[in-house]
């Protein structure tokens, strides 16, 4: 009788361990495809059918120089902008889908009011090498890489560093503050403070309250890929460093919730004496760093581009679509926000008294 009990003990505990070995498979395989769907290559678009302006626009009246780093296994582009100005180094962090070209409108104004600009396109962004972005931390892990260089560089180590950087790039120039480089300021604009609850943010919508099952095996993929740095956070890096912080956020981003996972919602946690806080009232995500004018103009033209797409039941021609962002402002388009990098080149100035 006691051995028939024994036995069926075991049974039930090959049973659990069993069930237990494939929830954990399923949800590591759900995890992984998910972080792959998430976090493929961030390549440039086609420059017919958009409206900002890439690299080529500029080269003319803003030649640079191309240099190559190395972070983890990938080689990353990187390249200077302004090489013969002095007023200080700033080094720019982007946001992941794309890469840095995608800023050149703001960082093109920092050259013009005499910064030497150090930006690169991250791990599997733009230009640079890597089959995916790998993840929320990989953006931090590639600025101390852009660092590491820049003070090996007689190009760019003779000036005061400032960092700045947005959303993917938000995080990483706060996070990169763990580490130990010489920073004199930094603009985290749009940021998140720790990676895995930006993902759990992304996933409210199309997950609702199941995300939180899924938390276990994001902390497990997320410690299996980045190790010692895959709880690395935003605060503690301004909160470790006293580096001075200036963190931007928009009231209406849709994107990092300015009361969810963003940094600026870790306000009360941020003991840094040498942080401070700007709030846009209404700014989105990525529209703050267009003018007012920019953006009226955008709303009108999102609101023909639909007419077009409806014309064509989604299935737009691409002659027709090429010709109609063709004939869009992108002078006006492509202005940049003088009133937000004037605040940050102020604070950035401020901080060299």
């Amino acid at each position: 009788m006691v051995k028939t009990k024994k036995n069926k003990l075991k049974i039930v505990i090959i049973i659990i361990a069993a069930m237990l070995v494939v929830i954990f498979t399923a949800g590591m395989t759900v995890t992984s495809v998910m972080m792959a769907d998430n976090f493929s290559r961030g390549d440039y678009s086609d420059p017919r059918f958009i409206v900002d302006y890439y690299y080529e626009h500029y080269k003319a009246e803003y030649p640079r120089t191309e240099v190559e780093l190395k972070s983890g296994d990938n080689t990353l582009k990187g390249y200077i902008y302004g090489a013969d100005n002095g007023k200080g180094l700033l080094v720019f962090a982007h946001g992941i889908g794309e890469g840095h070209e995608s800023y050149l409108k703001s960082l093109l104004w920092f050259v013009d009011n005499g910064w030497r600009v150090f930006a690169y396109d991250a791990t599997g962004s733009g230009h640079s090498e890597g089959a995916g972005t790998r993840g929320l931390t990989q953006s931090a892990l590639d600025l101390d890489a852009a660092l590491t260089f820049a003070e090996n560089d007689a190009r760019l180590n003779s000036l005061p560093t400032f960092l700045m950087g947005h959303s993917w790039g938000g995080y990483a120039a706060a996070a990169v503050l763990n580490f130990d480089h010489k920073i004199a300021g930094v603009a985290s604009i749009s940021g998140y403070n720790k990676p895995i609850d930006m993902i759990l943010e992304w996933t409210e919508d199309s997950m609702g309250g199941i995300r939180y099952l899924m938390y276990p095996f994001v902390q497990i993929y997320n410690t299996a890929l980045f190790g010692q740095y895959s709880g690395m956070t935003a605060v503690d890096g301004i909160n470790k460093s006293n580096v001075p912080v200036l963190i931007i956020h928009g009231t209406e981003d849709g994107t990092i919730g300015y009361g969810k996972s963003s940094i600026i919602s870790e306000k009360e946690n941020i003991t840094n004496p040498n942080a401070q806080f700007i709030t846009l009232d209404g700014g989105g995500h990525n529209n703050i760093f267009y003018t007012k004018e920019a953006l009226e103009y955008i709303n009108e033209f999102n609101k023909d581009y639909r007419v077009i797409y409806d014309q064509y039941n989604g299935e737009i021609p691409e002659d027709v679509l090429e010709e109609t962002y063709s004939n869009s402002d992108r002078e006006l388009i492509n202005t940049p926000n003088e009133e937000l990098l004037s605040q940050i080149e102020n604070f950035f100035v401020e901080q060299m008294k």
